[in-house]
């Protein structure tokens, strides 16, 4: 009996040793000796020489100097597993792929053929009608509750803008209060509606969005102003310019740049993708450098086909790019982007 045991005993030693200890060691060694970069993690430095991520990760990007990323159902958690649970006829599916498309967008056919549809979004904004009617962003802020409060939710700047217009307007946060008895007093989103009807009112053609100002100071501060043209109104308002355009032809675009992923382990994007997003990353590098915007394109192509690769050693699958890899490698060329 006593053997027996000690037999055991001398089994689960060795199998601990060699499994928690031997086997362990061993794929250590191999892996920091033949694979170092992979082995810890495929981190890489920023141009300060910090780590900024890994190539196995993806981030979300959203500046134009920037390649973005295939969109995250789980917001680019890459510990995490999950599905938007959209379907194609809620809103915010279709919000969600107006805000990557409006900006970069092109004509498919007619005398605009591959010219972006941008300017033709900022140009029937600031016309302010909507299906014949006046005020395109009181229209927006009532067929689209959700959207508006999540606008004032989406930044410090816009809550602390629109606290700035109920104190400048007690009497239109007064009628919120008659209007929902019983309420407690309303948060800035509560009052987005309202906030936006009166905005379009004041100001037609308009939206508020971030601009850039410098300081007496030297520093960089965003202000909200009322704008006219750029991203924020090119991408919001991409979907109500193309129902008040049914018969427009549109481009297609590439699957995965309106697709999402179920994870934030899909850091790669299609050679078709990045190349879609070609023209406004260099338009925008080309501005921030003051650069002749061909010359810069021309640079930032000759990256995007350097960086593309296909899985396998082209084994199968499309060629694709690293987002991450791609973006810092624009950070070291240029620079990084103003504030």
């Amino acid at each position: 009996m006593a053997g027996n045991i000690a037999k055991s005993l001398w089994l689960l030693f060795l199998s601990v040793v060699v499994c928690c200890l031997v086997y362990p060691l061993i794929l250590w060694v191999i892996g920091q000796t033949g694979f170092p970069f992979e082995a810890n993690g495929s981190l890489v430095n920023g141009p300060d020489g910090k780590p900024v991520g890994s190539l196995l990760i993806a981030e979300p990007f959203t500046r134009d100097e920037y390649f973005w990323p295939r969109p995250s159902a789980a917001s680019y958690d890459a510990s995490a597993s999950a599905s938007s649970t959209l379907a194609a006829s809620n809103y915010l599916l279709r919000n969600r792929i107006a805000q990557a498309l409006g900006p970069i967008v092109r004509y498919a056919g007619g005398p605009k053929a591959g010219q972006p549809v941008a300017p033709d979004i900022e140009a029937w904004f600031q016309r302010d009608r909507y299906h014949g009617a006046p005020h395109i962003v009181a229209q927006w802020a009532d067929l689209h509750n959700e959207l508006a409060q999540a606008w004032v939710g989406a930044d410090p700047s816009h809550a602390a803008y629109v606290a700035g217009w109920v104190k400048a307007h007690p009497e239109l946060a007064a009628k919120w209060a008659q209007d929902n008895p019983g309420s407690a007093a309303p948060a800035p989103a509560d009052l987005s509606v309202v906030f936006f009807a009166d905005f379009s009112s004041r100001y037609p053609g308009r939206f508020p969005s971030g601009v850039a100002k410098q300081l007496p100071s030297g520093k960089t501060e965003t202000i909200i102003e009322p704008v006219a043209t750029g991203v924020d109104i090119q991408a919001t308002f991409f979907d109500m310019w193309r129902n008040d355009h049914p018969q427009v032809d549109l481009a297609g675009v590439p699957a995965d740049m309106v697709t999402t992923s179920g994870s934030g382990l899909d850091p790669h994007i299609t050679l078709d993708n990045a190349e879609y997003q070609l023209d406004r990353v260099a338009k925008k590098w080309a501005a921030d450098t003051r650069r002749d915007p061909g010359q810069v394109r021309k640079e930032i192509q000759q990256l995007v086909t350097r960086s593309a690769f296909a899985p396998m050693g082209g084994l199968f699958g499309e060629k694709i790019v690293n987002v991450l890899q791609l973006n810092l490698e624009l950070s070291r060329r240029y620079g990084r982007p103003p504030a």
